[in-house]
């Protein structure tokens, strides 16, 4: 159960934590297994990015890509309240990487990629493969030592420009 401590004068009480202790903040978040890289995948599916914004750092082992993603986490609000939806600047970090290998994918600044997934394909000793799936049957594989993918937005939300949430037709 999550508990808050709050402070009134020199007193400290416990109490249970409320929806307002939520209140809206920029994500952070990082992945150390599978079923966290699940959730890490959901927020930034649907994220799109010029395919000039990926950089790999051989030696810090470090692949990165500056993503406009969709807040799937305010979409429900957004509809609720007849408000805009929303995007903002997020950061998707993958750590400790030893080859980055691409399919279909142009390093172009014109191209526009749009991101459908995350996943880790594992293999031994920890090691394994994370996969971003993009739209168009694109994808970008990380061979990496371990497991770390970290997502952090670095803006302030803006209104979607397309003005609707994206969709994914069966």
């Amino acid at each position: 159960m999550p508990w808050v401590r709050r402070s009134k004068g020199s007193v400290t009480a416990m109490v249970d934590a409320t929806f307002e202790d939520g209140a809206e903040r920029p994500l952070r978040l990082k992945a150390l297994d599978a079923d966290d890289l699940q959730i890490l995948s959901a927020l930034a599916q649907d994220a799109v990015f010029p395919a000039n914004e990926m950089t790999w750092s051989r030696k810090d082992r470090r692949f990165a890509i500056l993503l406009n993603r969709f807040r799937w986490e305010d979409a429900d609000g957004a509809s609720a309240r007849k408000r805009a939806y929303e995007r903002v600047q997020s950061v998707l970090v993958i750590e400790d990487v030893m080859a980055v290998k691409k399919h279909g994918v142009e390093k172009d600044a014109e191209t526009v990629m749009s991101l459908l997934s995350i996943t880790f394909e594992p293999a031994e000793d920890g090691m394994g493969r994370v996969v971003l799936t993009l739209a168009g049957d694109g994808a970008i594989a990380c061979d990496v030592e371990a497991l770390e993918v970290m997502l952090k937005d670095v803006t302030r939300p803006y209104i979607a420009p397309s003005g609707k949430a994206p969709s994914h037709p069966a």
